[in-house]
């Protein structure tokens, strides 16, 4: 037990140096990730000391339970496709260019406009692909009207990371330990909207407070209208989003799985897209650009990290931690410890781990457990970077456009935002299972 938990946290450690120093490495012009470099190493040292062998691991990854993650991984991969196509078409920056016109010269209505378009895109969508697509815009516009990015840079990240508990499909943290307890759509969201509309709202007067005074100032900038090459392909992107959200509402109803409807909608949108282009002989390749765009590293991280996790729960590694936390005061408890953790080993590896930790609750408050650890996935997200791979990828973006904002800033913006979010999202929570 000793052996495998030092192997572990010898993964986690070197994965938080790697994530510090050299999130990626740059071969022939191309970045590419190599955080998932690390914990696929662990999961091979599992197999090389003997922890776990072949077989015990073909097991775990081809079992058809919930938390299979295979499905996982092709639930999240397919619905972040549907809205990285929505972005190739032009959607989500003919939306920024729209808030920026309207708010004219007022930074302050800049601000609410980004607040609301991000909060409602993430709902929908997915935080990292709204991150992934308004970063580079906000430090465009920011320096052309010669205006302080920081306000909208963290209050878009913040908002993108609150709002994504909305939904099971905002994050894969939420679809991992949601599915485990074969938790729905519906069944989600209904426990869900009320912790994520108390947190949404903190965020933002939390927000507004601190950068009041940044905003007070005028603005001068133009923005060149983004145009719709293909409307049609636009139309085809949200008639398939819209059409996926809806069948995942009623999924559970008819007894489908997720990752069926997920990858149901992207094969067929992939078909429709194809046609089109085919029969109208148009040179641009939206799709192409679609599919290279996805998420594809997750594959080995979260593969991984399940590899680590089988390790801990064969030698009650999990068990162990269970009873630390215990039974009393469970929405606090796993509130703060998933909050923490996720700041520590990041929210993916968090989540898969206290799936396995929340197994050892009673079913009564199970579900406390796994939605007060849900909360603690999303909002770590803006403690520290390390919260989520959205904070690497964040702060790597910021980095390319120049914009000052080192890990001991984002520390003092993250404390001061991102506790009182977590207490008022744990207290939503706690009114929600009271009711």
């Amino acid at each position: 037990m000793a052996s495998v938990t030092f192997t572990v946290l010898g993964v986690c450690l070197a994965l938080i140096l790697v994530v510090l120093f050299k999130p990626s490495i740059t071969i022939k012009k191309h970045e590419i990730s190599i955080y998932w470099a690390v914990v696929l190493v662990g999961a091979v040292l599992m197999v090389i000391f003997g922890f776990l062998s072949p077989s015990e691991i073909l097991s775990g990854l081809t079992e058809d339970s919930a938390i299979n993650p295979l499905k996982i991984l092709v639930l999240f991969i397919s619905m972040t496709e549907l809205s990285i196509f929505l972005d190739e078409v032009g959607l989500f920056s003919a939306l920024a260019v729209m808030a920026v016109q309207r708010a004219k010269t007022s930074q302050r209505s800049l601000f609410f406009y980004l607040f609301a378009m991000v909060s409602i895109l993430t709902v929908f969508t997915s935080n990292d692909i709204i991150i992934l697509t308004f970063t580079p815009f906000i430090c465009y516009f920011s320096k052309n009207a010669k205006i302080n990015p920081i306000p909208y840079l963290f209050t878009e990240f913040v908002a993108a990371n609150t709002w994504s508990m909305m939904f099971i499909i905002g994050n894969p943290t939420n679809i991992y330990l949601a599915t485990s307890a074969g938790i729905g759509f519906g069944g989600y969201f209904a426990i869900m909207w009320l912790p994520t509309f108390f947190a949404g709202l903190c965020a933002l007067l939390i927000l507004y407070l601190i950068f009041r005074k940044d905003l007070d100032a005028p603005m001068k900038a133009s923005v060149s209208t983004v145009r719709i090459n293909d409307p049609f392909l636009l139309l085809l992107g949200l008639i398939h989003l819209t059409g996926c959200t809806i069948c995942l509402v009623i999924s559970s109803y008819i007894g489908l799985e997720m990752y069926k409807v997920t990858f149901g909608f992207f094969l067929s949108l992939c078909f429709f897209v194809i046609v089109h282009q085919t029969i109208h002989k148009h040179s641009n390749h939206e799709m192409l650009r679609t599919i290279k765009r996805a998420p594809f590293e997750l594959i080995p991280f979260v593969l991984s990290m399940f590899v680590l996790v089988l390790a801990l729960d064969k030698y009650h590694v999990t068990d162990s931690i269970a009873n630390l936390l215990g039974s009393k005061q469970v929405i606090l408890r796993y509130g703060l410890s998933s909050f923490l953790t996720a700041n520590v080993i990041n929210n993916i590896p968090m989540s898969v781990l206290f799936c396995s930790v929340c197994d050892n609750l009673d079913k009564a408050l199970m579900s406390k457990g796994l939605f007060a650890s849900i909360i603690g996935s999303n909002i770590g997200a803006f403690f520290t970077p390390l919260g989520a791979l959205a904070g690497i990828m964040w702060s790597s973006i910021l980095k390319k456009h120049e914009v000052k904002f080192s890990f001991l800033t984002y520390i003092r913006y993250g404390v001061v935002i991102s506790v009182p979010v977590l207490l008022t999202a744990l207290f939503g929570l706690f009114i929600r299972f009271l009711f």
